[in-house]
């Protein structure tokens, strides 16, 4: 079976083949075979010029979904460039939690029409989810679920569901609710299936999935779904009051999100940034980066700049000093790379920190000593300068255990700042490594050879 990614590739290149020959109806044809999601990454995939050509032939009772599922930097491009008529036609086919999505994107003008477009009961709904932030259990749910009271038989709430016909979709538990929409406890599909019908829902109602906080945020929730593998969860306001749910495809998502940002961050970019972005734009972005890089390279250069006359005396010096900043950037980006997903995935607490640090103070001792044995060793060899093998031996060793705090610390300290360790850990730790290397390296060489 071939893989996701090859079948991407070949999509991309049938697709670009198609476009470049200006065969219209083969493109249209060949949209209709794909999924929403798959339309969407081959628009991600493709420059700006050919995006239009793809957008004016998808489907127009698709064109919501593939908006949901592109980058958003993109999706608001699109959204720009489409009249007023066509958002309110495309908004009208969607779910509540993919519409509520989307109506940020929407001008300010729009979004009045959309509202006033819907029926009175899924107005409400659709508000009421608007009231939350984004990354938050409120902003992720969706309104659409299906309550039942703890009073009534199974052979009731049967011809119940038999009578709606559908129920929406990543339904794996009915919600029992009160007389005031109190949230009470959950019955699963598959016991409602399988019971007596003459039970009340009461004896099957379950209190093991709890209610969500409707500001509980997007990173925790993802969390207790991967911990107790949920398929949907309920949320709740303060009062207790049932307001939605929560299904497994939104936590995909989010997950998904996350680990994009941990990796763009670490470039000091984001995951919405648009592959196919102007040239100015992307550079503009980029500038700051590079700038802030810069003024870290300046420090590390200004400490070696103290050492000029040393270096000049012994050249050996010049050639190992790389070894040194380098032995010390890779250990700690080990363990920041530890403690930002520590982090992320909510493993690191006042409680534990101080003994990951001990921990990693240790492995940065262990580790700093064989290599400042082995690298001490391969400098005595290649310049036959049994000082200098014992310098730069003490410099990896020292270098390595401050790599390991620093690793350890500065994202802790950056959460605290509330600043994110991921887009400006990798910076801060390249800094403290190159500084800290090049100082013990060069000061102890002035100290102790020169």
């Amino acid at each position: 079976m071939p893989s996701s990614e090859s079948s991407h590739k070949k999509l991309l290149k049938e697709f670009t083949d198609l476009i470049d020959q200006g065969t219209v109806s083969q493109v249209r044809e060949k949209l209709q075979e794909l999924h929403p999601a798959e339309i969407a990454h081959l628009i991600e995939s493709l420059p700006q010029d050919s995006r239009e050509s793809i957008r004016e032939l998808i489907d127009p009772q698709i064109e919501g979904e593939v908006l949901i599922h592109l980058q958003e930097e993109i999706r608001a491009r699109l959204i720009s460039e489409m009249d007023e008529t066509k958002l309110v036609e495309v908004a009208q086919a969607l779910d509540n939690d993919d519409l509520v999505d989307i109506l940020v994107d929407f001008p300010d003008e729009v979004i009045p029409q959309v509202l006033d477009a819907m029926d009175e009961q899924r107005r409400q709904r659709v508000e009421a989810a608007m009231a939350y932030p984004e990354d938050t259990a409120g902003g992720l749910m969706n309104t659409d679920t299906i309550t039942i009271r703890q009073d009534i038989s199974l052979d009731v709430v049967l011809r119940y569901l038999r009578r709606l016909g559908a129920i929406p979709e990543s339904t794996d538990s009915l919600f029992v609710v009160d007389r005031e929409g109190a949230y009470l406890g959950a019955v699963r599909l598959t016991q409602l299936l399988i019971s007596d019908p003459n039970q009340k829902v009461q004896e099957l109602l379950s209190k093991d999935i709890e209610g969500l906080d409707a500001f509980t945020s997007e990173k925790d929730v993802a969390a207790l779904f991967t911990q107790r593998d949920l398929i949907s969860a309920p949320v709740v306001d303060s009062q207790g009051k049932l307001l939605g749910r929560i299904t497994i495809d939104d936590v995909v998502d989010v997950i998904r999100e996350e680990a994009d940002h941990s990796l763009m961050s670490m470039a000091g970019l984001s995951e919405e940034d648009d592959m196919f972005a102007p040239v100015i734009t992307s550079s503009r972005r980029r500038t700051l980066w590079l700038g802030v890089n810069l003024l870290t390279a300046l420090l590390a250069s200004w400490v070696i700049g103290h050492f000029e006359n040393t270096i000049e005396k012994l050249v050996a010096l010049a050639v190992l000093m790389p070894i040194v900043a380098s032995m010390g950037g890779i250990a700690g980006s080990q363990t920041l790379t530890i403690v930002i997903r520590g982090i992320a995935v909510g493993k690191i607490s006042r409680g534990n920190a101080m003994r990951l640090l001990n921990k990693e103070t240790l492995v940065g001792m262990v580790n700093g000593s064989v290599w400042a044995l082995i690298v001490a060793g391969i400098a005595v060899l290649w310049f036959q300068d049994y000082q200098l093998g014992i310098i730069i031996g003490a410099a990896i060793l020292i270098n390595l255990i401050v790599a390991a705090v620093a690793g350890a610390v500065i994202p802790l300290v950056l959460q605290k700042l509330h600043i994110d360790p991921a887009l400006a850990g990798g910076v801060v730790l390249t800094t403290v490594t190159d500084v800290i290397g090049f100082l013990s390296f060069l000061g102890l060489a002035a100290l102790f050879i020169v």
